[in-house]
């Protein structure tokens, strides 16, 4: 899914994006979903304050957050599944937004809403304990040694997460890059509010079925790279 939400400071100390927003041109119908079904869909992160994100949802009993859903496949399904389960994605390519929209255009999913942009911008507005499952897939893995600050995967992201996820709630990662997967493991094994639920290879070699593949986990597997399937818990505080 290839599509880290990465940001900096700018001189004015704004964030902005690195990268392009847009790889491709839209086709017709694409921008037609973008010029009218995201705005029903898309969620307003106000500049101070927090955002409920209950409020979003008319009857939703728990909220999952997912980090750069690229191309959507992951997001449609899961809404599918659990339709009694409000859906925060946040993407900042509009190519990968315009596939989500297809795919909730084409299955009626009303437990979506999005946000195009930074996750970061939007999980520093959360209430803390607020989130009950989050997602982050086939992140970008920034291979060049001189940008792994650019990777998704930090201390300072842990931390915010820990913040807005309930007690218990599971984070998801996969990545079919191992140096990826390593460092990962590295930032979320020592730190204090999560820990890996693994207890063989079994639970990170094997996808769950309650996870879909997407089509980019087919294409490294097609190129022969194998992806590992972590998953985390948030520990209860105090």
């Amino acid at each position: 899914m290839r599509s880290d939400l990465i940001s900096a400071k700018a001189k004015d100390g704004a964030r902005r994006l690195y990268g392009r927003r847009q790889a491709f041109k839209l086709r017709d119908n694409q921008a037609r979903l973008i010029e009218e079904l995201l705005p029903r869909l898309a969620i307003d992160v106000p500049d101070d304050g927090v955002l409920e994100p209950t409020a979003l949802f008319a009857d939703a009993k728990e909220v999952w957050l997912e980090i750069g859903f690229g191309g959507g496949e992951h997001l449609a399904w899961q809404a599918a599944a659990h339709p009694d389960i409000g859906f925060i994605g946040v993407e900042p390519f509009i190519n990968g937004m315009a596939k989500l929209l297809s795919h909730i255009e084409a299955g009626g999913q009303e437990n979506i809403r999005l946000r195009q942009g930074d996750a970061r911008d939007l999980i520093e507005r959360l209430p803390a304990q607020s989130i009950d499952r989050a997602f982050l897939l086939f992140p970008d893995p920034w291979p060049k040694t001189r940008h792994h600050k650019r990777r998704y995967m930090q201390t300072e992201t842990l931390d915010a997460l820990a913040r807005v996820l309930k007690d218990g709630a599971e984070f998801r990662v996969a990545s079919d890059i191992p140096g990826y997967v390593a460092w990962t493991l590295e930032r979320v094994m020592p730190h204090p509010d999560f820990t890996w639920t693994a207890e063989g290879p079994a639970d990170w070699k094997r996808r769950p079925a309650d996870w879909p593949a997407t089509r980019y986990e087919q294409k490294a597997l097609k190129a022969g790279r194998i992806p590992a399937y972590l998953r985390f818990c948030r520990r209860p505080r105090g």
